[in-house]
């Protein structure tokens, strides 16, 4: 991987807690082990997340015997200033909407 590369694979447009959000919204069912290989953070990182995420509201952890399924409230509004005017709703939609969108190649 060239410098330049790496730089590039070193941030994103989304955070960390919108990656988790939006796997939950995906699979309610999935296990924190997959959230993290899919967002590509430790278990321990996705586990604070979907903490800070509980207690803002975000999501319901609903434990159904071993196992815990997550419930997403897409009425919620985003939390920065800027985007505060969104709700969770828009975001999960505008990723939706795009899922099937080939991405533009890196030039």
């Amino acid at each position: 991987m060239s410098a330049k590369e790496h730089h590039e694979a070193q941030w994103t447009f989304l955070s960390n807690h919108a990656h988790v959000l939006l796997c939950i919204a995906q699979s309610a069912d999935i296990r924190l082990r997959d959230l993290a290989d899919k967002v590509g953070i430790t278990e321990r990182a996705v586990h604070r997340i979907v903490t800070d995420l509980l207690e803002a509201g975000y999501i319901d952890v609903i434990r159904e015997g071993r196992c815990n399924l997550y419930r997403v409230h897409p009425e919620k509004h985003l939390r920065h200033p800027i985007e505060a005017h969104c709700r969770v709703s828009d975001l999960i939609g505008m990723i939706e909407s795009s899922g099937n969108q080939e991405p533009e190649p890196k030039t």
